[in-house]
């Protein structure tokens, strides 16, 4: 029995090392700020950065938090991706297992009967064995470690994926709902201009009718009504479509979807403090992800290598064994078979060289990958603070604009009856002003739009 146990012992104390690389963080070039920074000094200011705040406290629109909530309760995306996670954390369990021995019992009972003959009388025989046996495959160069390695790595990044399908459908969702209320501040505006144009076609036909005008005028003015009606069913369509397609975020099927505040009312900063570039490394899911991606191709490169090495195994088995019984758990039944198992490598057609390589390949992969993703998401910030900046400085002229087309309008329809301009300066300016209008809500849109992408840039959302 001292050989087995010293056999136990040098293998426990061989199964401390493992082959292949150790994963180490690979150096990024990262930048000391974010471009697009506002001047100022939003970066530097003492606040949080917008993407360590909770959702509910970016989005306070409370009809917009039911419809987040109600999307992270329900919809199949995050449903399947929590799914994954699940999948991932019994495959890391299956994997450890390698890691220990595994033990089998067995039994078996067989009677035989052989019939009488003229030279033999018939004889029966029953016999039973039961038996315990367990097997083990030494880890000695951590070829089962580096696979659980590389196992535990990917239920990290599958939940760090999940992570990055919630930060999405918040931004969907958000998206979705602000652009609904953009097309319901456009129904609105085309449905008064509208009821506006009709009164003023009725009056221009009173005018003709008494001779004060021509029927040009009044061809005119039905050219302002008809404009205007035409708005109202396409807008309507899309108010319909997007509807749906906040119902399908909401895992529901496509039906009407409550309001809250009004698109002009929805609260935004001026500016956002994006916080230090460095931090998004931290924050971000999608890099967390690729990074976990990488340390499981990091740990199968030892996978791979380990294969050039001898396998040492440890089998046994004992038990009874006995052609009676009654005799079965007896001294003399007892029966046991014990010893190592070495296997070599020797001839494999450059197979194992092949798979050390292929995982090598797919780990620089997984290296760039990681790298393209940090770099993405650098951009994804600077392009969304851009236009965040931007969107509100054309917000700030389309109002300006906006406001002297409806000057100029209210001011042609004075002169027109004054009798000193024309119907056709009265549809000139009307028209800007109704395409004007239209233009600030998209703008208005747009800037909320841009908020909700520097929130997802920044990497929040996720936490809860």
């Amino acid at each position: 029995m001292q050989r087995p146990l010293a056999l136990l012992a040098v293998a426990f104390f061989l199964t401390g090392c493992a082959v292949g690389p150790n994963y180490k963080r690979p150096a990024v070039d990262v930048p000391q700020a974010y471009r697009g920074v506002p001047d100022n000094g939003a970066a530097a200011s003492d606040s949080a950065p917008l993407g360590d705040a909770k959702w509910w406290t970016v989005f306070q629109d409370e009809e917009l938090q039911d419809l987040i909530r109600t999307a992270l309760q329900q919809n199949y995306d995050v449903r399947i991706a929590a799914t994954r996670v699940a999948q991932a954390q019994a495959q890391l369990g299956i994997t450890r297992a390698d890691q220990f021995p595994s033990v089998s019992g067995g039994a078996d009972l067989n009677s035989t009967r052989t019939a009488r003959s003229q030279a033999f009388s018939e004889f029966q025989n029953t016999s039973g064995q039961l038996t315990l046996s367990a097997a083990w495959e030494l880890d000695f160069w951590g070829k089962y470690r580096r696979a659980t390695e590389a196992a535990r790595a990917n239920l990290v990044a599958t939940e760090w994926g999940r992570r990055t399908v919630i930060d999405t459908l918040i931004s969907n969702v958000a998206n979705a709902y602000f652009q609904l209320r953009a097309l319901d501040l456009e129904l609105d505006i085309s449905q008064q201009t509208l009821s506006s144009r009709r009164e003023s076609l009725q009056l221009t036909r009173d005018l003709e009718q008494n001779g004060s005008t021509s029927l040009v005028d009044v061809r005119q003015s039905e050219q302002l009504v008809y404009t205007a009606a035409e708005t109202i069913p396409d807008v309507e369509r899309q108010i319909q479509q997007e509807e749906n397609l906040i119902s399908t975020l909401l895992g529901r099927n496509p039906d009407a979807v409550p309001r809250g505040r009004k698109l002009t009312d929805e609260p935004h900063p001026p500016s956002v403090p994006p916080g230090l570039p460095s931090a998004l490394l931290e924050r971000r899911p999608d890099i967390q992800q690729a990074e976990q991606q990488l340390i499981a191709a990091n740990a199968e490169i030892g996978v791979a290598k380990a294969d050039y090495y001898p396998e040492i195994s440890l089998t046994g088995t004992g038990g009874f064994q006995s052609p009676a019984l009654t005799k079965l758990f007896t001294g003399p039944a007892g029966m046991f078979n014990y010893g190592p198992t070495l296997t070599v490598p020797i001839f494999t057609a450059g197979k194992i060289r092949s798979n050390v390589k292929l995982t090598e390949a797919q780990q620089q992969q997984a290296l760039l990958t990681y790298q393209q993703t940090i770099q993405q998401a650098f951009r994804d910030v600077s392009d969304s603070l851009i236009a965040y900046q931007k969107d509100r400085e054309f917000r700030e002229q389309q109002e300006l604009l906006t406001a002297s087309a409806q000057d100029a309008s209210n001011l042609a329809q004075i002169r027109y009856k004054a009798g000193v301009a024309s119907y056709l300066e009265v549809l000139t300016n009307d028209t800007n002003y109704f395409a004007a209008q239209l233009n600030l809500v998209q703008a208005q849109f747009n800037e909320l739009n841009s908020l909700v992408q520097v929130y997802n840039a920044l990497g929040g959302g996720w936490q809860q």
